[in-house]
């Protein structure tokens, strides 16, 4: 993807951002064919809005809008791709780690021909997290190296009721060992 292009989606994303619910609601309803393939794809993973996708409804607005513009930034300088994403289920999964690469892979997230993309999930009701790495990001972002982000960064936060600070000190620590 061309700077240019990356920049114009940011852009358009925080203008996005920055509107009220109602034309948001508008614009994640608008039908794309790019998501219509089949009935089970639209049942089973919400339409991406962004790169922050607060289906829970865990972040404030400027929580998203600082997140979102820490992982453009990381995106641009890196062509590197995290997605954060809040459900308030996984159903019919089982498995929030097998979610996390499905929708990933549905959503297409990161580079195709790098496969470097990276997302979150975070299940509140569920109270399960999972982080899913692409082919190219695995080779550097082990499963244990995210295991340990989890238990170790983003867990305790959750713990305290700290949603936000989890997240985001996850993503940052993440992104310190995704060199």
């Amino acid at each position: 993807m061309k700077i240019g292009t990356k920049i114009l989606i940011l852009f358009l994303t925080l203008n996005l951002l920055s509107c009220k619910g109602s034309a948001q609601e508008s614009e994640t309803k608008k039908p794309t064919t790019e998501f219509d393939f089949s009935d089970m794809e639209k049942s089973t993973f919400p339409k991406p809005i962004g790169i922050i996708n607060d289906f829970g409804q865990v972040f404030t607005e400027s929580q998203r809008t600082e997140l979102t513009k820490v992982l453009y930034n990381y995106d641009i300088e890196t062509t590197r791709q995290i997605v954060v994403v809040t459900i308030d289920s996984i159903k019919p999964y089982t498995n929030i780690q097998k979610y996390a690469t499905d929708l990933g892979n549905n959503w297409g997230v990161g580079t195709a021909e790098k496969n470097n993309g990276l997302t979150i999930v975070v299940c509140n009701p569920c109270r399960q997290i999972g982080i899913a790495t692409g082919t190219g990001t695995e080779l550097i972002l082990t499963d244990e190296i995210c295991k340990n982000v989890i238990d170790q960064t983003i867990i305790p936060e959750f713990k305290n009721g700290n949603f936000y600070d989890g997240i985001k000190n996850g993503v940052v620590e993440l992104i310190k060992k995704w060199k």
